[in-house]
């Protein structure tokens, strides 16, 4: 029986996989049925730490708030002055006053002196 030539589409959707592998080591990056299983796993903690990642930076963002907060007024807080913010209808999310307490402490002063009065 005469030897078949078979088509190119698996072979091209194998290295396609293989290209998202090439990084892994072992037979991570050599075997197309751990390669498959590695690229699932990956992407499912990617996924996962997307959210924990936000976590992390908004608890950053919080207490660089906090630490500049405090060196000014020791009775002062970040909880008072987001409690304060919202009582006042102003809508400066914590990422912003964050860069605005760590770049211009001055202004972030400014802006809780204010809110106080």
């Amino acid at each position: 029986m005469t030897r078949i030539r078979r088509g190119y589409i698996a072979r091209r959707r194998r290295t396609k996989i293989r290209l998202f592998a090439s990084s892994f080591r072992g037979a991570h990056s050599r075997l197309t049925r751990t390669i498959i299983q590695q690229n699932i796993r990956a992407l499912l903690s990617a996924h996962r730490d997307r959210d924990g990642q936000k976590r992390d930076f908004r608890r950053l963002w919080i207490t660089r708030m906090n630490a500049v907060i405090r060196e000014n007024k020791a009775s002062y807080s970040y909880s008072r002055l987001i409690k304060n913010l919202h009582k006042k209808q102003l809508l400066l999310n914590r990422k912003i006053l964050a860069q605005i307490a760590i770049l211009n402490r001055n202004c972030l002063y400014m802006i809780c002196n204010d809110i106080i009065k």
